[in-house]
């Protein structure tokens, strides 16, 4: 295990720039705590109920109820904050955080398009028009993004080239 952990890197631990990358780990464990937060209220449960029973990849989640997904989700934010503070300060944490990351940002991404009324895709002047909901949604992209860079800077060399 001691090996597998020496192989493995702390994405801000790298030289140069990569120190820059502790903003942004703390500022998805501020994200995920907050969105976390939010699932355990009922106006993120109602909110969230449109998204959940339209996904193909998390519709089952509908068999703890309807506030029982919403404590789900908040669940699992609130380990995905955990893994990214804990990754700080071991590198196969910061790796298993920022996977989970970009795992729940591609899901959240994919409610974009399986969520009917989202988006009205046209041949016009407008080709995609989206409503709060997908404006809410497209926001996912960035996030996942974050998410990807730190898993990437998180992982061994012998996987990826990235680090200096």
């Amino acid at each position: 295990m001691r090996e597998l952990t020496r192989t493995f890197n702390i994405a801000e631990s790298g030289a140069g720039s990569y120190r820059l990358l502790a903003v942004l780990r703390w500022v998805m464990v501020v994200i995920f705590v907050s969105f976390g937060m939010q699932k355990f209220t009922l106006q993120s449960a109602q909110g969230i109920e449109q998204f959940i029973s339209n996904s193909p990849l998390v519709s089952w989640l509908s068999i703890f109820g309807f506030r029982g997904e919403a404590y789900v989700l908040g669940v699992t934010e609130f380990v995905i904050a955990i893994l990214l503070a804990a990754g700080a300060f071991n590198p196969i944490l910061s790796a298993l955080g920022s996977l989970m990351g970009v795992v729940t940002f591609m899901v959240t991404w994919s409610f974009f398009f399986t969520t009917p009324g989202v988006v009205k895709w046209s041949i016009s002047t407008d080709p995609m028009a989206w409503n709060l909901a997908g404006e809410f949604l497209f926001k996912d992209i960035v996030l996942l993004c974050v998410c990807a860079v730190l898993l990437l800077a998180s992982l061994p060399q012998t996987i990826t080239r990235l680090r200096s």
